[in-house]
């Protein structure tokens, strides 16, 4: 892979990875907020929990792509962004494109995807 191609994923990869800071950094800030505020009544406690589930659950599923970037920046500085995991090929420019974060290359994630199931 070309050094300015590199570049480019690396600083796609740095600015979602500020995003996903930022955004759990707010989704924890509004769980804080919620739990300070209180519940008036019972709707107001269903709601609260309901809101709190959610941004729990949005923040984790952040987390997990977060660890993902992180490990994606690893290995552009060690020279080994872009190859599949599973057979060591190169992944397509196209599929890095279309998530930066990826893995595995369109094959061997059919095969990973084909096993799970």
């Amino acid at each position: 892979m070309k050094k300015t191609e590199l570049e480019h994923f690396k600083n796609i990869l740095e600015q979602r990875k500020q995003e996903i800071i930022d955004n759990i950094n707010d989704s924890t800030k509004q769980i804080d907020e919620l739990r300070q505020n209180g519940a008036v009544d019972e709707f107001d406690v269903a709601s609260i929990s309901t809101d709190s589930d959610l941004e729990y659950s949005i923040s984790s599923k952040q987390k997990i792509e977060l660890n993902a970037i992180n490990e994606s920046l690893r290995k552009i500085a060690n020279g080994t962004y872009g190859i599949c995991e599973m057979c060591d090929e190169n992944i397509s420019i196209a599929r890095l494109k279309a998530k930066p974060n990826v893995k595995l290359c369109i094959t061997c994630q059919e095969i990973s995807e084909k096993n799970n199931n």
